[in-house]
């Protein structure tokens, strides 16, 4: 599978009855994915500042039992630890761009930082009059 710049990347998949070609990147196309994927990186940067400060406040604990220990007694190791993990893995899912189940992994990320920016938001407006009254 090799392609121009000009041209169309062709992901080959065998389904039932026959071979069925999945478009998959234009340069322009990239340039958007680009762009989600920072998204991505800054939404998950805003939910551990965001999940660390729930934390140490007392108002919330951790969901994840593997980085439950780590909020709670090295904020710098976990802020670490969750960045580095979704960096890496936003560059894995980067480098096999042109293969549309990477491009699905991305949007998918995208949705679940996006919905885990929401409940932050949601949760602060809920405690919002309990500060300001």
């Amino acid at each position: 599978m090799s392609a121009t710049a000009n041209e169309w990347t062709r992901c080959e998949w065998t389904l039932p009855g026959g071979m069925v070609p999945l478009i998959v990147g234009r340069p322009h196309q990239f340039r958007w994915l680009h762009g989600l994927i920072q998204a991505i990186l800054i939404l998950n940067l805003l939910d551990a500042v965001l999940t660390l400060f729930w934390v140490r406040t007392g108002l919330a604990e951790e969901a994840n039992a593997f980085l439950q220990l780590v909020v709670n007694e090295h904020a710098v190791a976990f802020v670490m630890a969750k960045t580095t993990v979704v960096a890496l893995s936003s560059l894995l899912l980067w480098k096999r761009r042109y293969h549309p189940l990477a491009v699905i992994g991305l949007f998918v990320a995208f949705i679940v930082y996006y919905c885990l920016f929401l409940h932050h938001v949601r949760f602060a407006g809920f405690l919002l009059p309990y500060f300001l009254f």
